[in-house]
């Protein structure tokens, strides 16, 4: 009741006239306007709606917002500063020639290498073509790095790269450590690293990666089939069950098995067509090979459709 009867004793605006006309409001001018008699009730009115109209000479821009960049809450404070920038007439300087007119809160030194650092990780993740929500969690990551201050010593784009790798894992989306490197400045041991002291400084962990996660890619990018590529991951997994491959990288068992199950179709791979996909070593693949090759039979799946049978498969 008291609520009500607050509102009710706040003054409102009516034309003294017609005090039950509905006023008209003249958002040019600010005004507000009876439309019985034409009287100016109010004037500079504050239009809180939104900025439609562009300052610019730009006819054609599709923001014409005029309130600057959006907020960033991975810098600190925001990132709602003020920079006030160089005057061009005679105004603007003393006598001397000094600028009158100083900023006077320049970004800090730590938020410059964190925007530093979110460009570096936005254009690695544009070469590998990985989505948004990967490169806001290597962001995060990162931030959450750098404000622990543990990695003192450690550039910032060896951080970063790591941090690339990690958030690629955490996402289900995994990429090797050949694949980041080849998009950043830094080593793969540098890489390598890194990736070891922010698990062990944000106490975090990642789920191991096995031969599924890089499967369709790679064989997405050899062009090869849907049957070669179900089959591929029908052997790589039936090795590891097996235990056929034991203390082989995922990496290079996938590579293996998409050796394997191509040269059992008509769309063969060489081992050096394959290895420039995966990232590894003609050796490596032959030696996983080797591996799995005495138990071929036992690998495929029953609905294989083989075009070269399995007796007839390359031994090495």
């Amino acid at each position: 009741m008291a609520s009500t009867s607050r509102v009710d004793s706040l003054p409102k605006v009516q034309c003294p006239n017609h005090p039950d006309a509905l006023l008209v409001e003249d958002y040019r001018a600010g005004d507000m306007v009876c439309p019985e008699c034409g009287l100016v009730v109010g004037d500079r009115v504050i239009d809180v709606g939104s900025e439609w109209r562009t300052f610019t000479n730009e006819k054609a821009t599709k923001d014409p917002s005029r309130v600057g960049d959006a907020q960033n809450p991975l810098l600190n404070g925001g990132d709602l500063t003020t920079m006030i920038s160089k005057g061009t007439g005679a105004a603007s300087f003393d006598e001397l020639g000094n600028s009158k007119y100083q900023n006077r809160r320049t970004m800090s030194s730590s938020d410059r290498a964190m925007l530093n650092a979110f460009k570096e990780i936005s254009t690695m993740a544009d070469r590998i073509n990985l989505p948004r929500n990967i490169v806001d969690r290597t962001n995060n990551l990162f931030k959450q790095v750098y404000e622990q201050k543990s990695l003192k010593g450690r550039s910032n784009d060896a951080i970063a790269s790591a941090c690339l790798y990690i958030a690629c894992r955490q996402e289900g989306v995994p990429r090797t450590f050949k694949e980041i490197c080849a998009v950043s400045r830094i080593s793969k041991k540098e890489i390598g690293r890194c990736f070891k002291l922010i698990l062990k400084a944000l106490e975090t962990s990642v789920d191991l990666i096995t031969t599924g996660d890089f499967m369709s890619r790679f064989c997405s990018n050899l062009g090869l089939p849907k049957q070669v590529q179900m089959a591929a991951t029908f052997i790589a997994r039936k090795a590891v069950e097996l235990d056929l491959v034991p203390g082989r990288s995922p990496i290079s068992v996938a590579a293996a098995a998409i050796y394997m199950a191509s040269q059992a179709s008509a769309e063969k791979k060489t081992q050096k067509e394959i290895g420039d996909i995966a990232g590894v070593a003609d050796v490596t693949i032959r030696q996983s090979y080797r591996l799995i090759y005495p138990r071929a039979a036992d690998l495929f799946p029953p609905d294989f459709k083989f075009d070269t049978p399995v007796d007839k498969l390359p031994q090495l």
